[in-house]
């Protein structure tokens, strides 16, 4: 796997709230024209991309902006349960930091901290357009 694409309606805040997580920007970049539209089957696309990636180098999010053409659809924060991509899971050193760090990025905790089978602690927050980021900690 190359990336996951995400969309997002703040750019600039999503690449600080996955810095934050302990990602790496890759710097940015407006795209547009007409391969970008037969690409994606949308007409008169504008946007701006970034790039995240894992210390390691193994994992890259892809973060989207668009400018247009304009989303008319609604935007609702889906449970955990529905179907569709739902979550994209990071394994973090000391969860309860990261968690404070991103707090401080609007994170908010989907249910709560929990200590899986002594093995994981283990969270899911909404993180930028109310994607579900899992914080993994592995224990002992």
């Amino acid at each position: 796997m190359d990336h996951v694409g995400v969309v997002v309606d703040d750019l600039a805040g999503a690449i600080e709230f996955f810095v934050a997580l302990g990602l790496e920007a890759e710097g940015s970049q407006s795209v547009e024209g007409e391969s970008v539209d037969r690409i994606i089957g949308l007409e008169g696309t504008r946007l701006e991309r970034a790039f995240v990636q894992t210390p390691d180098g193994h994992g890259r999010l892809e973060l989207v902006e668009f400018h247009s053409p304009p989303y008319a659809g609604e935007r609702s924060l889906e449970p955990s349960n529905a179907p569709g991509i739902r979550h994209v899971t990071f394994a973090v050193d000391d969860l309860d930091a990261v968690l404070s760090g991103l707090r401080d990025h609007g994170a908010e905790l989907v249910g709560e901290v929990q200590n899986y089978e002594n093995v994981d602690k283990l969270c899911y927050v909404r993180g930028p357009a109310g994607i579900i980021v899992e914080l993994a900690e592995r224990l002992g």
